[in-house]
């Protein structure tokens, strides 16, 4: 775990005893600071807050403040226990780093701002692992010993204070006569508090087709979806449904992948509903196959969407034509690469990434693909055509063989920004170690990847791409690309320094990670805009609904607020399924603001922004 920012309390914990650093002072031990085990029924364990003093890309020293009183940690001036004090501008004694062990995720060296030594027990555990009483054991400084587990220290973030409010509902009550009657009882619900930023409408069901119950047709998803977020993605498996601007521009229409007929619509009359009629956009390729992956994208910059299809024979793109719909697949590919065909390159889905992305600037989507040996671009021409594949990847890394770094699709996220601000994408992923990076030069070549961040990998307990999301985005308005993961203890952010490299990672906030109880199995989560400033939230589809987490502008979020009693896991919420209820935010009524859209079974739901306007609940 990275270590947390200011804002967010937490325990420090002992890892060879597991038990918390206490600064309330037992008899006899004048004020030394103890790990010890408390009562159920007795006080809580201490929190603290690491505070930055001086921060660089190499080191971070800090202050570690209990959260309590308002003391900070401080050396010793003499053999001892460590003690708090009051804290002093720039005193040395009270300024700590906190060092990851290597190959041990989520533990730490507490070590001394002003030498090696690190946080240890006043205790020989080897010799006797439960020489311990009541009063708990001393903490002091001693000498850095790779071999000691009592120098090993965990943080654990304190529980989430997340905004909303509980709900009360008709509880039966039983007499001795054997009457009964009802009371207003708690629940396990919650619903939005008064005043939520931002305001969700209550769901409404807006259209009776496009859902899981026979009645709404039965659809079943299968395959690859896309990204809720609204970022461009791959599609793929019959009955896929989503929400997509097939014209260019807001509001956001239902589409759906049927089978016999290909791509339908539903198109959005601009009010939050949709229209009942099943439009045919795009018919099925007779070689249509369920290995196809298809998208929208404005292939030209010219505001009109096409539909692109990475079929077995390679690239194929069908523009939009007058009537909206759009051209039938016919005649040869626009690029015979990037298929799953053994004629296009033999791409696979759960091996090779794939992006339409404009690598120079033009304005114009060019092909990238990361294929066994290495990454491979086809750039697109003024006409619309593809330049061929050149006989050599553009750079041997970040592909699936081993001769290009053992990237795996399930692990290690891969992404294509701007991290240096020159209007040209570069290439960054999360591998095992950590954070690598491939600049791209002025002759559209790619340099050597350096190595630029030791967190968001395997090692440091990020397991897997649905697990642990991870993103590459700007998250205030300073023009920097920066990290963002869901992590095993909640957000983290590393901030871009605008040359490919980042700032040390910082967890942010204490929610949406595994720690916190959001699994893929159950939950979805992304970021997008949905207050309007241009910075973008944390949406959480959790247990109790949506929940979203608003961007404070300089990278860090405030505590999470549930904004719609909807489209959560739990009954009360509807009982919404991940793989069976596509859930997405999307403007579907054109006023600039993403609205809540979901797939359940009876048909779609949308719970509508109300951010600025008329509150109608």
């Amino acid at each position: 775990m990275p270590v947390p920012v200011e804002e967010l309390k937490l325990e420090i914990v002992n890892a060879a005893t597991g038990k918390p650093l206490d600064g309330r002072a037992a008899p006899g031990q004048a004020g030394a600071l103890v790990v010890r085990e408390l009562p159920e029924d007795g006080p809580r364990p201490e929190q603290w807050q690491l505070v930055p003093v001086q921060s660089t890309q190499d080191e971070q020293v800090l202050v570690i403040r209990n959260t309590a009183d308002g003391k900070v940690l401080e050396q010793p001036t003499a053999a001892g226990g460590v003690r708090q004090g009051n804290p002093a501008d720039g005193k040395k004694s009270q300024q700590w780093r906190v060092v990851p062990v290597e190959n041990e995720a989520g533990l730490y060296f507490i070590e001394s701002g002003t030498d090696d030594n690190v946080l240890d027990l006043d205790l020989d555990l080897e010799a006797d692992p439960n020489a311990s009483d009541g009063n708990g054991i001393t903490v002091v400084l001693r000498p850095y010993d790779e071999d000691a587990a009592s120098q090993r220290w965990r943080l654990v973030p304190a529980e989430p204070e997340r905004i909303g409010d509980p709900v009360l509902r008709w509880a039966r009550s039983g007499h001795w006569n054997g009457r009964q009657s009802w009371r207003l009882a708690p629940s396990p619900a919650l619903r939005p508090a008064p005043g939520a930023t931002p305001s969700f409408s209550d769901l409404l069901l807006v259209l009776d087709r496009f859902g899981t119950d026979q009645d709404a047709g039965g659809w079943k998803s299968e395959g690859t979806v896309p990204h809720p977020d609204g970022q461009p993605g791959w599609c793929t498996g019959l009955g896929l449904r989503f929400l997509a601007e097939t014209g260019g521009r807001a509001p956001a229409d239902v589409v759906a992948l049927k089978p016999a007929k290909g791509v339908v619509t539903a198109a959005a009359r601009g009010d939050g509903t949709f229209e009942d009629e099943e439009r045919v956009l795009h018919p099925p390729a007779s070689s249509a196959s369920p290995a196809d992956l298809w998208t929208f994208a404005d292939m030209t910059g010219g505001g009109e969407p096409g539909i692109v299809v990475l079929a077995a024979d390679g690239v194929r793109v069908s523009p939009r034509k007058e009537d909206g719909t759009f051209e039938p697949p016919a005649g040869e590919p626009a690029l015979k690469a990037f298929g799953h065909g053994e004629q296009a390159g033999g791409w696979q889905a759960d091996k090779h990434l794939r992006f339409l992305t404009d690598t120079t600037g033009d304005g114009r989507l060019d092909i990238v693909g990361c294929h066994d040996d290495g990454v491979r671009i086809s750039l697109q021409n003024e006409d619309g055509t593809f330049a061929p594949l050149a006989d050599e990847p553009v750079l041997k890394a970040f592909g699936h063989g081993e001769e290009a770094g053992g990237w795996l699709v399930d692990k290690h996220p891969r992404f294509l920004a701007d991290t240096t601000g020159d209007g040209r994408l570069d290439i960054v992923g999360c591998h095992d170690d950590g954070v690598w990076t491939s600049l791209q030069n002025e002759d559209g070549t790619f340099a050597e990847p350096l190595y630029v961040l030791d967190d968001f990998g395997t090692a440091q307990g990020w397991v897997s791409v649905g697990e642990h999301p991870r993103f590459l985005l700007k998250t205030t308005g300073d023009g920097t690309t920066d990290v963002v993961g869901f992590g095993p203890h909640g957000v983290v952010v590393a901030r871009g320094l605008g040359d490919g490299t980042f700032e040390p990672s910082k967890l942010v906030l204490n929610d949406f990670g595994t720690a916190q109880g959001w699994t893929p199995r159950k939950h979805l989560r992304f970021l997008a805009d949905v207050t309007g400033d241009g910075n973008p939230d944390i949406v959480g589809f959790g247990d109790e609904g949506v929940w979203v987490a608003h961007n404070r502008g300089d990278g860090t979020f405030e505590q999470a607020r549930l904004v719609c009693r909807g489209f959560g896991y739990d009954d009360d919420a509807g009982a919404w399924r991940v793989g069976h209820h596509p859930r997405f935010v999307a403007d579907v009524t054109g006023d600039g603001r993403v609205d809540i859209v979901g797939f359940g079974g009876p048909g779609v739901y949308v719970a509508r922004n109300l951010h600025r306007r008329f509150r109608t609940r």
